[in-house]
């Protein structure tokens, strides 16, 4: 009597597994649309915000001159005098982690903003390079400088073009195969 009932149980589990099956191939063609939906929000969300002049409160410059503008407003001018002071590469490295972060953080560089998609019509597209551009073209401003945006830009540039090829060649390959190709006969 034991066997009968372990055998109708086992019946009714595949019976339920098979009822809620999914034909082949459509586990993965739902997954791929509800990516791709994912990515059109996304990409929605993106062009709605590099349109607004405010983000969370904040607004965001629309390009360097602007940009310029906010951190004078938003920076007293003994501030302004010791970061004038301050070496270029003082000023790049030393306030990085600190205006940097604020800059990235709070005009928008991660999720996209005007001043963000401003930049990478100019060729910049990592926020921390987008931050240290800022710091060192206002710093240039502060000091009466050529401010040498393209200069700028092919530095930052060949720096990631370089990090990519020693990440590239630092790289291990984690699988190899080596497939024979049929030999064609001819007729």
């Amino acid at each position: 009597m034991m066997w009968k009932e372990t055998l109708l149980s086992i019946c009714l589990i595949i019976c339920f597994q098979l009822s809620y099956a999914q034909p082949p191939g459509t586990v993965g063609a739902k997954l791929k649309a509800e990516a791709e939906a994912e990515k059109s929000a996304l990409e929605q969300d993106y062009e709605t915000r590099v349109r607004q002049e405010v983000l969370y409160g904040v607004y965001i410059p629309k390009d360097l001159a602007e940009s310029f503008s906010e951190l004078n407003k938003r920076t007293d001018a003994d501030s302004r005098k010791k970061f004038t002071a301050m070496s270029e590469e003082d000023a790049r490295h030393k306030l990085h982690f600190s205006l940097g972060r604020w800059i990235i953080h709070n005009w928008g560089f991660y999720g996209g903003s005007r001043l963000s998609k401003y930049l990478n019509d100019v060729g910049i597209f990592d926020p921390d390079d987008m931050a240290r551009f800022i710091i060192i073209t206002y710093h240039r401003e502060l000091n009466g400088k050529p401010l040498g945006v393209k200069e700028l830009v092919e530095g930052f540039q060949e720096v990631r073009k370089a990090e990519k090829e020693q990440r590239l060649k630092e790289g291990k390959v984690i699988h190899q195969e080596t497939r024979k190709r049929p030999v064609k006969e001819n007729n």
